[in-house]
């Protein structure tokens, strides 16, 4: 199963591991409504197929993603908030994931290209990647539990840095914040990731499955956060702050 802009793969050089590749490279790997359901779709056939044991997310050469596609929030906000995005069900199918996560990053991390990687168990990125969340320039708020999880991570002064101040963390920054666990160059990002992944896939699933979980603890308070933000998320959406962000940024 693929669509144009998320593709799905299974690699022979990586048994067990399903590959989801965000594949827009002209608009930076923007993620649309359409792709983040066939991103829970695909989330959720992995983690119920016996043959999949481990997951890996990965972009396009320089791009990761550049966070949500913009004219899918302003027609949400035009609309007055009828219907239901999908980013909300998509980060809630992250959370439900019962297998390991590994994500390849290389080059742009933004708003939800740097958060997806919370919920992952390994991030790989190369040298020239950049993490950054301008939730706030755009006049919303944190997302993916990022609000609970990244002040454990980096602490305050960090977390404050990166999701509201707006600070970009370049791959370095962020391995020494604890975001990321290993940074490798563009041309190893790819071979790094699926090569973890692998190995993770040939160890004895159930041991696997209860030391990841003993490390990941309860997701009920994960899950809280998330909805706690998505209030304040689609709140601010429907804000005349964020209609007068939003039409700044898509004048550039």
């Amino acid at each position: 199963m693929s669509t144009d802009h998320i593709l799905l793969e299974r690699p022979e050089t990586a048994p067990g591991v399903q590959v989801i590749r965000f594949n827009r490279p002209d608009k930076k790997n923007a993620i649309t409504d359409a792709m983040y359901r066939t991103m829970i779709e695909a989330l959720q056939a992995a983690d119920g197929d016996g043959d999949i044991r481990a997951i890996v997310f990965l972009g396009s050469e320089g791009c990761f993603s550049a966070g949500n596609d913009m004219a899918d929030f302003m027609a949400f906000a035009m609309s007055g908030g009828k219907g239901r995005l999908a980013a909300g069900d998509f980060l809630h199918a992250l959370v439900s994931v019962q297998k390991p996560i590994i994500s390849g990053v290389d080059g742009l991390a933004i708003g939800i290209g740097t958060t997806l990687n919370l919920h992952c168990d390994l991030t790989v990125a190369s040298s020239r990647s950049l993490f950054k969340t301008p939730f706030v320039d755009l006049a919303l708020v944190p997302e993916a539990a990022s609000s609970l999880l990244v002040p454990r991570i980096m602490g305050h002064q960090r977390a404050f840095a990166l999701l509201a101040a707006g600070e970009g963390f370049s791959a370095e920054q962020a391995l020494q914040a604890g975001l990321i666990w290993k940074v490798v160059s563009e041309a190893d990002v790819e071979r790094e990731t699926l090569k973890i992944a692998a190995s993770l896939a040939a160890k004895p699933p159930q041991a696997l499955k209860i030391a990841r979980d003993l490390l990941r603890g309860d997701g009920a308070e994960v899950r809280q956060r998330i909805d706690a933000e998505i209030v304040h998320f689609a709140a601010q959406l429907q804000s005349t702050e964020a209609r007068a962000a939003f039409e700044a940024f898509m004048r550039r």
